[in-house]
């Protein structure tokens, strides 16, 4: 008898734990704008590390260009922002598990990750580049074989770099923006895969011995919500289109990026801008 209620026992743990491991695997519950706004604030998920995107103040306050748009995205829905700081690689899995409503997180549009996550419409331009020292000659791609190159993890400089560069040459990947700017300015790496805005950073730890060397791609951000979250995604776009037409978007592009907002696409390939 205590073997079989041992069996018993042990069948209805096993069943727990498969309906735990269901409910673990299945994706986050939608999230509308009438439910953010009945709650009263919206959880964005936004880079810690990396200005002019997203970074904290030493006074402990999330700035920048993506705060920025984020405040005022939860000034459209009528409610606060709570901001969630994340790092490269944990941006996705921050949303696709629920810990946030939404990413401004310095989201690079790229095909693979749309199918992960729904992108709105572009509102914000990029270019991934490699940052080397003045005084090296690195005009080719096949020139980064002589150099060690760094690069943040999973960001779309180490897709860019590990695609364009010799198969010899020697990356080291680090967990973030802020890791791989410090590995070149301290001298772990020579060179390093970043965006135009990284040299900025560069500049003021290095001041004169770096420059942008090549340009592999260019690129444009959106804001991230969960696929099939229909309602969200079409109240991100609507709210874009506003700030473009409006002049919020060139405000913040005036205070942040310094350089006129860019004309951006209507589509891009394999990156739906609305919700299915």
């Amino acid at each position: 008898m205590f073997k079989s209620m041992l069996t018993r026992r042990n069948a209805m743990l096993g069943a727990a734990a498969l309906v735990a491991a269901v409910t673990l695997a299945q994706p986050a519950a939608a999230v509308t704008p009438d439910e953010i706004k009945a709650r009263g604030k919206i959880i964005v998920g936004i880079q810690g590390d990396n200005p002019p995107w997203g970074f904290v103040t030493s006074g402990g306050k999330q700035d920048g260009l993506d705060a920025d748009i984020a405040t005022l995205f939860a000034k459209e829905l009528g409610v606060s922002v709570e901001f969630v700081p994340l790092e490269v690689n944990n941006r996705i899995p921050a949303l696709t598990a629920g810990r946030v409503d939404v990413l401004f997180a310095t989201m690079a549009m790229l095909p693979d990750r749309a199918k992960a996550v729904q992108f709105s419409k572009p509102y914000v331009a990029n270019a991934i580049v490699l940052i080397g020292p003045k005084k090296a000659e690195i005009k080719t791609n096949a020139d980064m074989a002589k150099f060690t190159v760094g690069v943040a993890k999973g960001a779309a400089q180490d897709t860019q770099v590990t695609k364009n560069a010799p198969p010899s040459t020697t990356i080291r990947r680090y967990d973030g923006d802020a890791a791989s700017v410090q590995a070149l300015v301290s001298g772990q790496v020579e060179t390093l895969g970043g965006n135009i805005f990284y040299m900025d950073r560069v500049e003021k730890a290095r001041p004169g011995e770096f420059e942008n060397k090549l340009e592999f791609q260019k690129l444009y951000n959106g804001a991230c919500t969960r696929l099939g979250e229909k309602e969200i995604n079409a109240a991100i776009n609507t709210f874009i289109d506003k700030i473009k037409a409006n002049g919020e978007l060139k405000t913040v592009y005036d205070k942040w990026m310094k350089v006129p907002v860019p004309e951006f696409p209507e589509k891009l390939e394999g990156i739906p801008f609305a919700a299915n």
